[in-house]
């Protein structure tokens, strides 16, 4: 997951491959509530691992659950519907698939068998509205205080034991602000349904129906059979009761297979598909029928019972007018769709957005005019008009799992109707791991640019001036890639020395050094599948790579890999000849160096670090000899770039070291 204040995603031009989605949140955070409430043992397959789920499994525990997991597979034993503590303060973060259902089930249980609870979330979760939620269940006999501004979160649900509620009338809720507010009834109610049906009325119409229907079914998978009139009337049975089905399987989230079901109608072009693996045509979530809404825009979609297949059909993208009441949240990705469309496009029926994690029409129309779009909103609508120009945008995602996906997006403004050739930054990365993590893993793992839209940031200098260190630590703070050439020249000579090889016989090194499988996992190097880190990283490892560097058949030989290395979102890389001979054209290239004597005291701490014993001035003499070497050899000689900026970090820790070239790579970037 990237950690990162901004992540920069630089154009991007096609897509292709094969993408696994992560379980939906809807699915999970239902069947985690419904294993808690229940008796016995639920284990559940494919849970998606995020924020929501955890903030989830962290208040079952808290209640008393029994929570365990091992080999993808999480274990919940429930309550039996009978409280285990009776007193606990529950953290939700940002979570209404936690706080709406658990506040209803936790009230209608401390209001019959006596409790006190507090739930609270994040300054965000408190300005989500919860008032019609919890205006039915006082109308029931449930206590519940309000420990801010009412309405909202943070509330206080408590009562004692014996307590009964109001269940012969139909219990009403509104229906046109969030369904959640329903989806929690329809799970806190089975709880105190034995006596006598409990019914449930929706006033005004229904949003977000396709979310009931997931409420619905799993309800089903427990036991709980809900009698409906359409989408007005719902009756609990008497008699109801949770029964854990012992094992169940979470399919994948459809919200997010959006993101890429619109990444193969916008990228994936010239014979190339994008396969979803996960949801397909028998998915229970109401998301899915986003698919129908890609190939009215024009995608060409293919589906099996667990996956899609998803091609550019039409181009530019078909304008179209949606209402989307039945994808409220997958209708997001429609908006940035709208970008690649011939026209504009208009989104109704959408007043939800304004009360999920942001106010998602106002976020979406102001960062989407910030790429050049011409956007109109209303209360329950988005029209969007493709950019006339493109706009390098540095755009805020207000801590929006959704916001962040749907607009990685616009990177692929080059293939634009009206073409652009613009990076994009995406603030908060992070935010994606409400719903999806390693999101942006999964989107690099599928994309193409091309090379010259990559950047790079070249760091060259003399051995042990601190380049490798230097460049780890830029990449991360980045989220880019790293290529540590001095690594695969010492590859390349371990190599070399293995096969028995004459190190002075460049050509017979290039050859070895052309079949080699070279494969660098984290810190791990790995020869032909053999992990070989300790003699690439040692000293001898370091004066291999020295020796075999001079022949220039070894150079040649090399340089294509290292060229491989340029992929999204962009890299850094370092060695002798980064700036010079393999990225020419970086955007940023630093010659880092240090007086002698420096390097030879972080040289004998490294050594000593490692057990080993070492003489600075031999260390010294060494290092000298190896300047000389490097400096002086024909094919590629060690020395900065015409455009690189010099740094002299004698005197200078790698803090300080790092945050100067993030300095003069800010005033590289356009944001």
């Amino acid at each position: 997951m990237y950690a990162l204040p901004f992540l920069d995603l630089p154009p991007l031009s096609a897509a292709d491959g094969r993408v696994r989605l992560p379980g939906s949140k809807s699915i999970s955070n239902r069947v985690l509530l419904l294993a808690g409430l229940s008796a016995g043992t639920t284990r559940i397959h494919d849970l998606l691992d995020s924020d929501d789920t955890r903030v989830m499994l962290q208040a079952l525990r808290a209640l008393g659950c029994g929570v365990s997991g091992a080999d993808g597979v999480v274990e919940v034993t429930g309550l039996g519907g009978t409280l285990a503590v009776r007193e606990a303060q529950l953290f939700l973060g940002n979570a209404g698939t936690a706080m709406r259902p658990l506040c209803a089930a936790l009230a209608v249980l401390a209001a019959t068998q006596g409790g006190r609870f507090e739930l609270s979330g994040v300054a965000r979760m408190h300005e989500r509205p919860i008032g019609d939620l919890v205006d039915a269940l006082r109308r029931l006999g449930c206590h519940i205080d309000d420990l801010g501004r009412p309405g909202y979160p943070p509330l206080r649900l408590h009562g004692t034991a014996g307590g009964v509620l109001a269940l012969q009338r139909p219990i009403r809720v509104r229906g046109d602000v969030s369904s959640q507010f329903l989806t929690a009834l329809l799970l806190a109610l089975p709880l105190v349904a034995q006596a006598a049906p409990v019914t449930i009325e929706v006033e005004g119409e229904l949003i977000s129906k396709p979310y009931i229907e997931i409420t619905l079914n799993m309800l089903a998978r427990f036991g709980i059979a809900v009698q409906r009139e359409g989408f007005e009337r719902f009756t609990i049975p008497a008699g109801s009761s949770y029964r854990t089905p012992g094992d169940v399987h979470v399919e994948g989230d459809a919200s997010s297979a959006s993101y890429f079901v619109a990444l193969g109608a916008i990228a994936a072009h010239a014979g190339r598909c994008i396969r979803i693996e996960g949801v397909g045509s028998e998915s229970v979530q109401g998301d899915i029928r986003f698919v129908e809404a890609a190939r009215a825009m024009g995608a060409q979609v293919d589906s099996g019972p667990n996956w899609l297949e998803v091609r550019r059909g039409q181009w530019p993208l078909r304008a179209l007018s949606l209402d989307c009441n039945h994808i409220p949240d997958a209708a997001m990705t429609l908006a940035v769709m709208a970008l690649y469309a011939n026209g504009p496009t208009r989104l109704t029926n959408i007043a939800s957005w304004r009360v999920k994690e942001t106010d998602r029409i106002a976020a979406m129309a102001a960062e989407l005019r910030k790429l050049g779009a011409q956007v109109l909103e209303g209360a329950d609508f988005i029209e969007v008009t493709p950019p006339v120009r493109w706009q390098p945008a540095a755009v805020r995602t207000y801590d929006d799992h959704r916001m962040a996906m749907c607009l990685s997006l616009a990177a692929f403004n080059p293939l634009a109707p009206t073409p652009g050739r613009t990076p994009v930054r995406i603030g908060d990365p992070a935010c994606v791991a409400k719903t999806f993590p390693d999101y942006f893993e999964a989107l690099f793992g599928l994309v193409q640019a091309d090379a010259a839209d990559v950047p790079v940031i070249a760091i060259d200098g003399p051995s042990a001036s601190g380049k490798g260190t230097l460049a780890g630590e830029l990449a991360r703070r980045l989220g880019y890639l790293q290529l540590d050439s001095g690594a695969i020249y010492r590859a390349a000579g371990v190599a070399a020395e293995r096969a028995g090889v004459d190190l002075d016989d460049g050509a017979s090194v290039a050859e070895v050094a052309n079949r080699m499988a070279l494969r660098f996992d984290g810190e791990r190097v790995l020869i032909d599948g053999q992990d070989l880190t300790e003699a690439v990283r040692s000293e001898r490892g370091g004066l291999l790579a020295s020796r075999v560097s001079v022949h220039p058949a070894v150079r040649t030989a090399l340089h294509a890999l290292q060229l491989s290395f340029r992929r999204a979102p962009g890299l850094v890389a370092d060695g002798r000849d980064m700036g010079t001979v393999v990225f020419p054209d970086a955007t940023l290239k630093v010659f880092l160096t240090a007086s002698s004597a420096q390097r030879a005291q972080r040289r004998q701490a490294q050594l000593e670090a490692r057990g080993i014993e070492a003489r600075i001035e031999d260390l010294r003499s060494d290092l000298e000899a190896r300047d000389l070497r490097d400096s002086t050899r024909s094919a590629a000689p060690l020395k900065p770039a015409e455009d690189a900026l010099a740094l002299d970090n004698s005197g200078l820790d790698i803090a300080a070291s790092v945050d100067l070239v993030l300095q003069w790579w800010a005033r590289r970037r356009p944001f």
